[in-house]
């Protein structure tokens, strides 16, 4: 599909900082039209004006100052003053006029483009600037003029990626989307969790909306810096397990897979209050993630009642899996829990883990005793190799092993009977526990 074709209806803006300009500038580019004879010919970067020496971008495209509007004297829609054009714009939106300020001083610039203006300005079709936009996880708004400079910056910056040869159209797609589901996350717990406690109107008479405005504009800049300065960490720290791993282990590698399950969970929610379900979530969710970094493990994702996590080697998941159980139990609060381990080749993508070895250890925990760890074979065999654990006690005595030999090992593996696991066949369970 061509740039000049409006195509499908592009979803709602992504959420970039954007930049400032001339707006009547702004405007002849995303038109198409020429400068006018009495108007200013040169062109502005979208990193800056056409004066300020920025180079944040290619094209000719500059925009208003994204700073808070001046407080005006109530429009023709009947808007309260303090919102002034925003007010206007959002009467004729149907939309909350502070959710319309709020929106602007987020983003860093104001709405100026339809779907199709975006992308012709930013140089892509309709067609790609659609899929990176419905990858980000924003809904379809036809061709209403939402979009922002950021948006048009975001976009040609993904495309220019595309084109110098450094991603795939797939690959920007991925990362579209990877970044999209993240960061959604992200910013409905915080905003969920973290302004909602913040936002208590202080006098009587304010609403939580008045006092919204004041404090995200305090808190956006320092959360920013510290989203950057962790996105920056976790990639070093992902980066290195790539390079030191083998060429063939960059996708598919073998690492050790544990699922953490409360037991009952069900039966709690018919009878908690959903507040009180709700901090019993947060606090096994809290307590998890922080058990499994400590250890040396990655948190893959949290389902709730049940929390996925991956270590580079059974040793290190063995800890963390015990170390679950002897937290959890020492919580009153707490139900019982029960945690399932498997070691194997294991698929990643999009940080996420798939296969077997993954299926093999979700099956382990729906049938682990309250309280316990339950492991694979492959998981039991390779802590007896490490020498983390001998694989029976009857090794132990044969070795003749006096008190200072046995305490080498930190673990113990009992066998439990061989069953039929559905979908896996027959497996035989290794119960783990620490010595």
């Amino acid at each position: 599909m061509s740039a000049d074709d409006p195509g499908p209806p592009a979803p709602e803006p992504g959420r970039a900082a954007g930049s400032r300009g001339d707006r009547d500038a702004g405007e002849r580019a995303a038109q198409g039209r020429e400068p006018g004879p009495d108007e200013d010919e040169r062109p502005a970067e979208p990193g800056g004006s056409a004066d300020s020496g920025d180079s944040g971008g290619s094209g000719t495209l500059a925009v208003e100052s994204a700073e808070p509007e001046p407080v005006r004297a109530p429009g023709e829609h009947g808007m309260p003053a303090a919102y002034g054009r925003a007010g206007e714009a959002a009467a004729e939106a149907g939309e909350h006029p502070l959710a319309l300020r709020l929106e602007q001083l987020i983003l860093g610039a104001p709405r100026r483009y339809t779907p199709f203006q975006a992308a012709r300005t930013a140089g892509v079709s309709m067609d790609l600037a659609a899929r990176f936009w419905r990858a980000m996880g924003f809904a379809d708004i036809g061709q209403a003029k939402a979009l922002t400079e950021a948006d048009v910056l975001a976009l040609r910056r993904l495309a220019g990626l595309v084109e110098a040869g450094l991603l795939s159209e797939s690959m920007a797609v991925q990362v579209a989307r990877s970044t999209g589901q993240t960061t959604a996350r992200l910013a409905d717990w915080q905003t969920d969790s973290f302004l909602e406690g913040l936002t208590e109107p202080p006098e009587p008479g304010m609403t939580r909306a008045e006092v919204a405005y004041p404090l995200v504009e305090l808190l956006l800049p320092e959360l920013e810096e510290f989203l950057i300065y962790v996105w920056r960490r976790q990639v070093a720290a992902a980066t290195s397990r790539v390079v030191q791993s083998d060429d063939e282990e960059a996708v598919d590698r073998r690492l050790a897979v544990g699922f953490a399950d409360l037991v009952g969970f069900t039966r709690l929610t018919r009878r908690l209050e959903e507040e009180e379900l709700g901090e019993l979530v947060e606090a096994f969710e809290t307590t998890a993630a922080d058990q499994v970094a400590a250890y040396g493990g990655r948190l893959i994702k949290t389902l709730g009642d049940e929390v996925l996590f991956v270590a580079d080697d059974p040793g290190t998941a063995a800890e963390i899996g015990i170390r679950l159980i002897e937290t959890m139990t020492g919580d009153e609060m707490m139900p019982a829990l029960r945690v399932g381990m498997a070691f194997g080749t294991v698929t990643t993508r999009m940080g996420d883990v798939f296969g077997t070895t993954v299926n093999l250890a979700s099956r382990l925990t729906s049938i682990a005793p309250r309280d316990s760890v339950l492991v694979d074979g492959d998981f039991a065999e390779a802590l007896g190799e490490a020498g983390d654990a001998p694989l029976s006690e009857a090794d132990v005595d044969a070795e003749g092993a006096d008190a200072a030999d046995s305490a080498k090992y930190r673990f113990a593996l009992q066998p439990m009977w061989r069953r039929p696991v559905r979908g896996l066949g027959v497996v035989e369970p290794w119960l783990l526990t620490r010595r």
